[in-house]
């Protein structure tokens, strides 16, 4: 039987108003800059959920104090904890492997990255960010919170891991501006891609930058010159010390990678043997063999290990959320977790908007209790794409596309290219 906390200890729990109110209505800065990563990593994780009484606790609490312990709970509620899932977990360990590597290497000239692929809501940002998060404060602490690469007298920012987003129409020059950004460098109007290279070559070194995360990189397309330059420019990032991490929606098929198989019985991606330079040449084998390709897939229930997974992770809701009628099961038991995998498919961001919006629906209804008869009249839509189980969609090559217009295409700028070991061998 679940102990409850006495009166005395619920009020001592509980935030003041004006608390609550602040963790509500304060705003959350950009994570893509350096105050805004600090921000995320000091408060990731760390929001203490409001304590679990019953219906009858609740009622012997002064009015006064009623409102805010329910604004506490619909605060808890709503902020569903990152959970360790065996799809995250794999991610978290390649990660922490890659960075542990590259951080200790020192004669190696570049330094080997990991993009991490998956389709939207299934966790991606957030298992790389707290992986992120987790490495900062482990180097930090070695380090003593200084950069060990510091000049005496400097007072450069000790950033050791930087997060920007792609930007939506990728150029070099774009890319360098968005991680000059994160640490608000000034940057001339009239600088040119050399010139913002070397800015961002150095910022890199100067905050003592480990890891650098480029989210939604699949807004990358192989077949605009543009793009192909953004990639050849992230390949030259990785001469500067410093591990890359990329995310994105199905990176296998966009050609960042050679197009990749879907192997059922390994239930991994799969590079086959180079048949042709369809895309762009070397430089597509290239970035495959620097790159590792993990995708983070979604919650299955075939197996009965799979099915126990999903209802572990059910569980931890189950603790974490806060309805008076709440009992032991809610989420667990009976055909529950049946029904709870076929409204979301087992994508882990759909399954917790939708017991979100159930926990909201049960507290306003006054039913504090989720069951399907609530969860039914709570629209879902699906975002991500209909596939098959275990056949990711892989687009149409845009290559082999017919164009519309009959314009010249611009020509590439080849100052990032690497040409390859077979040029190094003539030379």
């Amino acid at each position: 039987m679940t102990r409850t906390p006495s009166h005395d200890a619920l009020l001592e729990g509980l935030p003041s108003r004006a608390r609550i109110a602040e963790l509500i209505l304060s705003s959350h800065p950009p994570r893509d800059t350096y105050v805004g990563w600090q921000h995320y990593r000091a408060h990731y994780g760390r929001l203490v959920p409001a304590q679990a009484i019953s219906s009858q606790q609740w009622l012997r609490i002064p009015a006064s104090r009623q409102y805010d312990y329910d604004l506490y709970r619909e605060l808890t509620n709503a902020n569903l904890p990152l959970q360790v899932t065996s799809m995250h977990d794999k991610a978290g360990k390649l990660i922490r492997r890659r960075l542990s590597s590259n951080t200790r290497k020192k004669d190696d000239p570049t330094r080997a990255g990991v993009m991490v692929g998956g389709w939207g809501n299934y966790g991606k940002t957030a298992s790389v960010c707290a992986a992120g998060a987790v490495f900062e404060d482990q180097w930090l602490k070695l380090h003593g919170s200084l950069n060990p690469a510091s000049l005496p007298g400097t007072r450069d920012l000790h950033a050791p891991v930087v997060y920007v987003s792609t930007p939506v129409t990728a150029t070099p020059k774009s890319l360098c501006a968005s991680i000059l950004g994160f640490f608000r460098a000034p940057i001339r109007k009239a600088a040119g891609l050399p010139e913002l290279v070397r800015q961002v070559a150095d910022s890199i070194h100067d905050h003592g930058v480990k890891v650098l995360i480029l989210d939604d990189i699949s807004r990358l397309r192989m077949h605009r010159a543009d793009d192909q330059d953004v990639l050849d420019l992230i390949r030259a990032f990785m001469s500067l010390d410093v591990t890359l991490i990329l995310i994105g929606v199905n990176i296998s098929g966009i050609g960042l990678l050679r197009e990749a198989k879907w192997n059922k019985k390994t239930r991994q991606w799969e590079m086959p043997q180079l048949e042709s330079t369809r895309i762009h040449g070397l430089e597509i084998t290239q970035t495959e063999h620097r790159f590792e390709l993990i995708e983070i897939d979604r919650f299955r229930y075939t197996t009965p290990k799979q099915i126990q997974a999903f209802v572990d992770h059910l569980a931890g809701i189950e603790r974490h959320l806060r309805l008076f009628n709440a009992k032991e099961g809610m989420l667990t038991g009976g055909a529950m977790p049946e029904y709870l995998m076929r409204r979301t498919g087992g994508v882990v961001g759909l399954l917790g908007r939708l017991l979100e919006d159930g926990a909201y629906e049960a507290m306003e209804s006054g039913k504090e209790l989720i069951n399907e008869n609530l969860l039914d009249e709570i629209v879902l839509r699906r975002d991500e794409p209909e596939q098959p189980p275990d056949e990711p969609v892989i687009p149409v090559d845009p290559s082999t596309t017919k164009r519309k217009s009959p314009r010249a295409k611009r020509s590439r700028n080849t100052v990032f290219d690497d040409p390859g070991p077979q040029a190094d061998a003539a030379g």
